[in-house]
């Protein structure tokens, strides 16, 4: 008995030994992982309902926070620390033997995001699942890469809080000129506030100021029947009339509904008033940027790299555009419509609350476009089911500036754009962010490979 006793206590000894001995593997961390990532904090973003231009800083520091730590490590990308305004180098990791530096993008990329949302509690439980598998793989190398990023959001934090953003938290309301009849006013059905009024105050991150790609003023209001403006008003009425007739089969409909992206529609049902939500613009384009990363099988570097490319000019656009907004100030067709043409004409798509020069979904599709053709190529097709989630189907584009050019003109379709706001702002995003190409152009040291 005592000899079958003494065998089991070495058969157990040899087991925990032979486990002690066992090399950890390093935790793989794929493009998928980040796409999840992203898609987890949309998710969160929808739910929670930011405005457009919230959403954009949203996804734009940790973007940033991720691609540093990633710079790190793969010689074939380089710092932003002295291109993106007011950052410098982040910490490099005390002791570099077990960071994988790819999870330390990702938790880093996380941890930032859990504290620019609402709902932290939803990042929260996404991370202690994650960190729960990495931590089966190799436990020693995940508390080290853990630690690293932690120290990179401390630092990423310091950056940040100096853009101005806390500041516009306390600003005053947008106040509504009611003495002049070319100013913005609320629109139905909530009459709701103009939002952001303050955003051009917010620090640019490559861009020298909100106002340094100011677009050409708008054309002068007018109720005279031959002026520009009246009849940019006249069009959007006619075209509203024309794809909202039975038997039209210009697609006009389809397309406003496509790229609506209002992430706060009010319904109103009898005495009842709710919301339904959806994402923005900038979160159209984001997601993309992922169906472009998996068509071009982009591993995981190449992947944070398209995103905080494409996220940098998505903010610095929506900066671009607040500027202009807020300055001309600009009446909504809706309600030039309604007090001057039919009082009874609704827009297809709920007019949002904020001044109508420049459109804003035309300046991000404007820069977002061209910033992905620069990553990507000019000819890179694809089907975008970003709206799949909200009951809306594929659309399938040529190209990005194609697919940039539908969006803008979207804006016609749903009722809520003059022409001049389109074609001015599409302009205005493509030439800004030709301006952040420029000063980024030695962001990557290589092409994607696409289609590898």
């Amino acid at each position: 008995m005592k000899r079958i006793f003494l065998s089991f206590l070495c058969i157990i000894s040899l087991v925990i030994l032979a486990s002690c001995n066992k090399e950890e593997k390093p935790i793989e961390i794929t493009s998928e992982n980040m796409h999840q990532a992203i898609d987890k904090v949309v998710e969160v973003m929808i739910h929670d309902i930011f405005s457009p231009v919230v959403v954009s800083r949203i996804f734009v520091y940790p973007d940033i926070a991720a691609y540093e730590i990633m710079a790190l490590d793969d010689p074939n990308y380089n710092s932003l620390a002295g291109k993106l305004n007011g950052l410098k180098s982040i910490p490099k990791p005390q002791n570099t033997e077990h960071v994988n530096y790819r999870v330390a993008a990702l938790i880093a990329h996380l941890e930032l995001s859990k504290s620019l949302i609402f709902s932290e509690d939803r990042i929260s439980s996404y991370q202690d699942s994650l960190y729960t598998s990495w931590k089966k793989v190799n436990g020693t190398e995940f508390e080290t890469s853990k630690k690293y990023a932690m120290d990179v959001v401390s630092f990423m934090k310091a950056w940040m809080d100096k853009d101005n953003y806390k500041q516009t938290r306390t600003m005053p309301k947008f106040t509504v000129d009611t003495d002049d009849p070319s100013r913005w006013q609320p629109t139905p059905p909530a009459y709701m506030d103009g939002i952001e009024p303050h955003w051009d105050k917010i620090r640019t991150l490559v861009i020298d100021s909100a106002s340094q790609f100011k677009p050409i003023p708008p054309p002068e209001f007018s109720l005279d029947k031959d002026s520009k403006f009246f009849k940019e008003a006249k069009e959007v009425y006619d075209v509203g009339n024309r794809i909202t007739q039975e038997g039209d089969t210009s697609d006009g409909v389809a397309i406003a509904q496509f790229w609506d992206c209002n992430p706060y529609v009010s319904v109103t049902k009898g005495h009842l008033m709710f919301a339904t939500k959806k994402i923005t613009p900038g979160a159209h384009w984001i997601g993309i940027t992922k169906i472009a990363c998996r068509k071009a099988k982009t591993n995981f570097n190449e992947t944070v790299f398209a995103y905080t490319k494409t996220a940098i000019a998505i903010f610095d656009g929506f900066i671009s555009c607040w500027d202009e907004k807020y300055r001309s100030n600009l009446i909504r067709p809706e309600t030039v419509i309604n007090l001057y043409i039919d009082e009874n004409w609704k827009p297809i798509l709920q007019t949002p609350p904020f001044p109508e020069y420049t459109s804003g979904h035309s300046v991000v599709s404007g820069a977002a476009a061209k910033t992905l053709t620069s990553i990507f190529g000019d000819n890179f097709s694809f089907d975008d089911d970003t709206e799949t989630p909200y009951g809306i189907p594929i659309r399938s584009f040529p190209s990005f500036n194609k697919a940039a050019d539908e969006a803008a003109m979207s804006r016609m379709y749903g009722g809520i754009h003059y022409r001049a706001a389109i074609e001015v702002g599409i302009d205005q995003g493509r030439n800004m962010a030709g301006y952040i190409l420029n000063k980024l152009s030695d962001m990557s040291n290589e092409k994607i490979a696409l289609n590898k």
